[in-house]
């Protein structure tokens, strides 16, 4: 096969993944402009309205259609992903940094951390579940959910850092060590600029997981539910056009989150070439 055809065959893969990943987003934004009360999730549209992005802020007359119960689930996984984020984030940072220099059990230690991304969430949860009756722990979402949001989502800030560490110039702080600076004041000034892209990287993945984390969710939370939790609860009852609303504005707020990671790592990169060209002067 000629490089022409290799090409062809890629852009049209390529074509086929773009569809399958967004076409689930292009028809929950169609069915979210069900005309309402009365409209489902139904093609053809039978009458275009706003009428559930109305009904998730309380904006439309009562209905025999019950608001989502999302306004606390909401704010229950907001608060417990920025949570999980910052202790992810300074694990995975200081777990890479450790991981520079080569240490006795280092391999052992290295698989340990990954285990934690690999075990099925469900035999997590249930096993946290358990060991909390067992010991006579309350479950909630700030407790045991957070130890396996964290547990989970450890392990890829720290495979993020580390392949960032794994390309990070040693000789930079070397440089500064031989002047004096001391490690803390070299790692604040020199190495956390440098690698600060690497970092938004593991808070992005680390908030991200914990926002939509469901399976280690569902055994551990107790009664009170995260946003995954009370969305799911909606469907043992009937679906509506509102969960379709509601995924359109949770996927606006992904892209809006996704655009501010943007623009973060393209001052940082270009913070980071300014050291460089300094260094080089």
């Amino acid at each position: 096969m000629n490089a022409n055809g290799i090409k062809l065959g890629l852009a049209f893969y390529t074509t086929l993944f773009i569809i399958f990943l967004y076409g689930p987003l292009v028809v929950l934004a169609i069915l979210s402009f069900q005309t309402g009360p009365e409209g489902g999730p139904q093609f053809p549209i039978i009458e275009w309205s706003t009428y559930w992005y109305k009904h998730l802020f309380g904006l439309t007359p009562p209905s025999r259609i019950a608001p989502l119960p999302i306004e606390e689930g909401l704010v229950r996984s907001l608060v417990l992903a920025v949570m999980t984020m910052i202790v992810s984030t300074v694990l995975g940072v200081t777990s890479a940094q450790a991981f520079r220099t080569h240490f006795k059990g280092s391999g052992v230690v290295f698989y340990l951390i990954v285990l934690g991304m690999m075990v099925p969430g469900v035999l997590v949860g249930l096993g946290m579940a358990l060991v909390a009756n067992a010991v006579g722990i309350d479950r909630h979402w700030w407790g045991t959910t957070f130890v396996l949001h964290v547990v989970y989502t450890y392990p890829f800030a720290f495979l993020v850092m580390l392949a960032i560490f794994n390309r990070f110039d040693p000789s930079v702080e070397e440089a500064a060590w031989s002047l004096g600076v001391t490690p803390a004041r070299t790692f604040r000034k020199i190495t956390f600029p440098l690698i600060f892209p690497g970092v938004l990287s593991a808070m992005l993945f680390s908030f991200t997981l914990s926002y939509d984390e469901f399976s280690r969710t569902l055994f551990a939370s107790g009664r009170d539910l995260t946003l995954p939790l009370a969305i799911y609860g909606t469907f043992s009852v009937e679906v509506h056009p509102n969960v379709f609303a509601f995924g359109v504005l949770t996927t606006l707020f992904s892209f809006a989150l996704l655009g501010t990671y943007a623009v973060l790592m393209s001052l940082s990169v270009r913070r980071a070439r300014r050291v460089a060209v300094q260094e080089d002067v």
